[in-house]
């Protein structure tokens, strides 16, 4: 799954029915795939959103804070 959000992410043009078999092969459903494909569009989309406005980041992204 997550080389089919790469490849999607950086080179959407590049998209072809084998990844896609990839994922079902893999056990997803075309459900399941469709709610991949669109948190990945929607990550990228407020991505470029945030970008595009020269939205900054809250200074709690810059603490160095262990994961629980």
């Amino acid at each position: 799954m997550l080389d089919y959000v790469v490849k999607l992410t950086k080179e959407p043009g590049s998209m072809v029915e084998a990844d896609l078999q990839t994922l079902r092969d893999a056990g997803f459903s075309d459900v399941g795939i469709l709610d991949i494909v669109q948190v990945a569009g929607y990550y990228a989309y407020v991505n470029r959103l945030a970008d595009g406005l020269g939205v900054e980041l809250e200074s709690i992204w810059d603490e160095k804070k262990p994961v629980h």
